[in-house]
């Protein structure tokens, strides 16, 4: 491990300004990388823990507005989002009277408080508005580490073909095909694309595990979502357009 180190310490201070330069950006969109990966992995660690949470009380309801009256959420993200956006509107469009029976708890979704199918379609509308949201908020991010591992590798290619381009051009210059003479210009040539790869392999790891993770959040969204509608069509549903 050593060697190696002294190895690329050697190449970095051997190499053109180009290599350098290279390195450097290499080095730099690795530490953005790997913040952003962390960042992420502690994202989804928490809207997991909380989704577990919000699931549970949710489901232990009596009716699928008894969370939102009694717990009266204030989260904007994640289930619990969804749920608080998708019961404001549902209030919404029942009259006052039916409104303040609910909220009074003194009734539940049958009978009066029944809803057309164009309102459910509203209170779709919205349940999904808000879903498209929580996909491109638990997604985000991860486009800056895709373009960091596609990137780096390219940049460690085009930093070598530069160098070795360099070497050759020396050779030619001194008029001489000397191995001594060229070989330190080709090793630091070398140099980009082993940076390279060293910030993508571990990259493209952490971003399919972080990947895996974000698919699985965006399937239990997409289910919740399904059910929570599910619940308020058999609950509201029953009035003629």
């Amino acid at each position: 491990m050593l060697v190696l180190a002294n190895s690329l310490i050697d190449g970095f201070v051997n190499s053109n300004y180009i290599g350098k330069g290279i390195v450097v950006i290499q080095l730099i969109s690795s530490i953005v990388m790997f913040a952003t990966l962390f960042g992420k992995w502690s994202e989804l660690k928490f809207v997991e823990t909380s989704t577990r949470r919000f699931l549970r009380d949710f489901s232990s309801g009596r009716d699928v507005l008894d969370y939102y009256l009694s717990q009266r959420p204030s989260v904007m993200t994640g289930v619990e989002g969804i749920y608080k956006e998708t019961c404001e509107r549902l209030l919404k469009l029942l009259t006052p009277d039916v409104r303040s029976l609910l909220v009074g708890r003194q009734t539940n979704g049958d009978g009066a408080a029944a809803l057309t199918a164009r309102e459910l379609e509203l209170v779709r509308g919205t349940c999904e508005h808000k879903l498209d949201e929580e996909e491109i908020r638990v997604a985000s991010g991860m486009t800056i580490v895709a373009s960091v591992v596609a990137l780096s590798p390219m940049l460690g290619l085009l930093g070598t073909v530069w160098g070795v381009l360099d070497a050759f051009a020396d050779m030619g210059t001194a008029g001489s095909a000397n191995l001594a003479t060229i070989a330190p210009s080709i090793s630091s040539a070398l140099l980009t694309t082993v940076v390279g790869l060293f910030v993508a392999i571990p990259g493209v790891c952490c971003f399919n595990a972080l990947n895996s993770r974000i698919r699985d959040i965006i399937s239990d969204t997409e289910g919740f979502a399904d059910e929570l509608m599910g619940r308020i069509a058999c609950e509201f549903q029953g009035r003629n357009a």
